[in-house]
């Protein structure tokens, strides 16, 4: 059953069932909305057709109820409207998108797209936003448009769940764009409901960590004390006592003029060269990367209650991962997740896909030769058992390096042996990284499609290709191409494993609801994670390859068996019976940074 919501005047809610009438069977007002789902819920188990989730679910679950199925109207027309695979449907007189659905993120100015500069691909940790800040993926700017999507009338919905059925049913891959938009709805009630529970933080022992690493909480103004100390060895190591070193333009200056030759001040650039600065230098950004987005200013501001609640945005990037829009969940230094501590009588079940890109592209290229190097094992070992590489290291060198076009440095030397190796895989990346070098879009496995380049890419391109183009055109025309032709590259191996994320999460939501009903656990009183969760198994952090889920410690055991069950059925659902492995690095602790250990 399919019930679709949308407004019917002022404070009012209508319910309509599209299979029976276009007339809503219901209405009601705000205040009743949630008793109304509940009852539903119960009895019909519908899914829930609204515009947006991020605003139509946060005040179902202030009141304890929680929807087992959605279709988010707002993310599903971001993928509708850009996938290749509806292209001519859209152009067959299908009905126009309406002017109240925001961009989505491959529409608003690119938001979240990053090119990864010809200079990163030389770092053998691919360290976007290592020190420098150049890069973030993971904070874009919202997308742009209408948010007041509650008030939008219930025809108004109804409309715009039939054209985006149209398109569906129009386009080359219908059941894959189905899947996709079910799995992309179910993270967005999955993103709602993370940061209504929150994630369990313990904020003494964050001040403990930060006591350690940076030591006393500082006056105003003033800086912590070990950076205090770090600055002035370094600024007498460098011989220049007055370098501000939170100034990228001064210590780029100060440490060329020490004899130190470099374009940034990032750590793989720094660790290339030999000068007695360089380490206390690495430790002093260190210190102030976490002073600046993990102190105590973010603990007043971000901690409240014992939880964490960040305001997750699913589908916020091009390539469909997710992004925050603020609090930093996506960026959580392994330093403070000892403050990530289970409530009382409660657990920690983490879980981390290991190596899942590569997995990945080897199901997307049906490489059979590489997935075999994950089977059963760690995959960049397998790929040393094979004799492709010398050692492990190598190995995840030459893997990120095939997946970001690297053609330099040690990662340029080893992709070649991958492309004998595995012909298939990087047959496969190539051949996007062409698509986007020519300007054209590529696809992932379940139909979301890359967004074009901009206006001024275009014109680069253009000039190069006028008689009167100069040389140093003709460079950047090619320089352009190349690093889009990187990002189109890693968009189909990114894009997919966002979609494999996404059919694990979803899986597993369900099976946690499964354990909960079948389990029922006493009420803990006053639990922080709010009435929705107070008895059950449920997730509290996602971060591209990696879950947490805060459970009952009696329902521990049941609940890392339906993780990984989760991620088994996720790689089926996806690949079929191609013998792709996804396994995961899997612990049950009370600490999050005990999942390391």
């Amino acid at each position: 059953m399919r019930i679709v919501v949308g407004a019917m005047g002022p404070g009012r809610v209508a319910l309509v069932d599209p299979s029976v009438s276009s007339d809503p069977f219901d209405s009601v007002t705000m205040r009743e909305f949630p008793g109304l789902v509940q009852a539903l819920e119960s009895s019909r188990r519908p899914r829930w057709i609204w515009a947006d989730t991020r605003r139509w679910y946060p005040r179902l679950l202030a009141e304890g109820v929680r929807v087992d199925r959605c279709h988010d109207l707002v993310l599903a027309a971001a993928i509708l409207d850009q996938s290749t695979t509806t292209a001519a449907a859209r152009g067959d007189g299908v009905r126009a998108r309406p002017d109240w659905l925001p961009a989505g993120p491959a529409e608003a100015g690119q938001a979240g797209v990053v090119v990864p500069a010809a200079s990163a691909v030389h770092s053998p940790l691919f360290e976007f936003d290592d020190f420098d800040g150049e890069t973030n993926a993971s904070e874009p700017v919202e997308p742009a448009g209408p948010r007041d999507v509650l008030a939008v009338p219930v025809d108004a919905v109804l409309a715009e769940h039939a054209r985006q059925l149209a398109l569906v049913a129009a386009s080359e891959r219908p059941g894959a764009l189905r899947l996709l938009i079910a799995a992309e709805s179910a993270g967005a009630l999955i993103g709602a409901e993370l940061h209504a529970a929150g994630l369990p933080w313990h904020r003494g022992v964050h001040e403990a960590v930060l006591a350690t690493e940076l030591g006393p909480k500082p006056a105003p103004g003033r800086k912590p004390a070990r950076m205090e100390e770090l600055a002035t060895e370094v600024r007498a190591l460098l011989g220049a006592p007055a370098v501000n070193l939170d100034s990228q333009v001064d210590l780029l200056k100060a440490l060329r003029r020490a004899g130190i030759q470099v374009e940034s001040t990032s750590r793989w650039e720094l660790r290339e060269h030999e000068h007695p600065a360089i380490e206390p230098l690495v430790a002093y950004k260190k210190l102030a990367r976490l002073l600046s987005a993990n102190a105590w200013s973010w603990l007043d501001e971000w901690i409240v209650d014992g939880r964490f609640r960040p305001d997750y945005v699913p589908g916020g990037t091009a390539t469909g991962r997710w992004a925050t829009a603020g609090g930093g969940a996506l960026q959580l230094p392994k330093n403070v997740r000892s403050a990530v501590v289970a409530d009382p009588g409660w657990s920690l079940v983490v879980a981390d896909a290991a190596q899942l890109e590569p997995r990945v592209l080897a199901g997307l290229a049906h490489d059979q030769a590489m997935a075999e190097a994950g089977r059963g094992r760690d995959f960049y070992s397998g790929i040393v058992g094979a004799g492709v590489v010398e050692t492990r290291d190598q190995a995840k060198v030459a893997i990120l390096g095939a997946m970001y076009g690297a053609t330099t440095g040690e990662s340029g030397r080893l992709v070649p042996r991958l492309a004998r190796a595995y012909p298939r895989a990087m047959a496969l990346v190539d051949r996007a990284a062409a698509e986007g070098e020519r300007g054209a879009s590529v696809t992932t496995l379940l139909g979301r499609s890359s967004p074009l380049p901009g206006v001024d890419w275009r014109a680069t391109q253009s000039l190069a290709s006028q008689p009167e183009a100069t040389s140093a055109d003709e460079r950047r025309a090619r320089s352009r191409a190349r690093d889009w032709g990187r990002f189109t590259r890693n968009f189909v191996v990114q894009g997919t494993a966002a979609e494999w994320a996404l059919c694990w999460m979803a899986g597993l939501r369900s099976k946690l609801g499964a354990i909960a009903g079948a389990s029922p656990v006493p009420a803990v009183a006053a639990h922080r994670s709010g009435p929705a969760f107070e008895r059950m198994p449920h997730l509290v952090y996602y971060l591209h390859d990696e879950i947490i889920v805060h459970t009952p410690s009696e329902l521990a055991d049941q609940v890392a068996v339906a993780v990984a069950d989760a991620a088994t059925e996720a790689g089926r659902l996806l690949f079929g019976e191609f013998p792709v492995e996804f396994p995961l690095d899997l612990a049950v602790v009370e600490s999050y940074a005990s999942a390391d250990a």
